[in-house]
């Protein structure tokens, strides 16, 4: 599992620009609440010399998919949840997961991480908020 800020990350596809180089489907992890992005470690290898070969011929876009294989099931058995799952869903795993761990920092007295995971919780919370209005009929934002 890969984690940023305390959260775990979501797996996902994404483009990603090197230089001036744009690179389409790399397998990256996402943060539902800093939003930081990083390139999936079990491809960052293939991913720089991608985008290094790539840039040196100058070329504008290139697939990463074109290029590795990514068949590979381990790229997905680290992350607690993808992109194909509902909102809503990946929302709520990831409140409680928070809560759990706010339990965890409560009990050891870690008071620094207790605010860390509340901060955490505002966020998600004012995210799990925004999509029910989406869902609801004449919801707005």
């Amino acid at each position: 599992m890969s984690f940023c800020c305390g959260a775990s990350m979501i797996g996902t596809k994404g483009t990603l620009k090197h230089y001036r180089t744009r690179i389409h489907n790399v397998p990256i992890l996402f943060c539902p609440v800093c939003h930081r992005i990083e390139v999936h470690y079990l491809v960052e290898n293939e991913y720089e010399i991608l985008a290094e070969y790539a840039h040196g011929d100058g070329a504008s876009e290139v697939d990463f998919h074109d290029y590795v294989d990514e068949s590979d099931k381990a790229l997905h058995e680290n992350c607690v949840n993808n992109e194909e799952e509902d909102p809503m869903q990946i929302v709520q795993s990831q409140i409680d997961m928070s809560l759990d761990l706010l339990t965890f920092a409560k009990e050891i007295s870690d008071t620094e991480w207790e605010q860390q995971l509340k901060k955490r919780l505002i966020v998600l919370s004012q995210r799990r908020h925004k999509l029910k209005l989406k869902r609801t009929p004449g919801g707005t934002i």
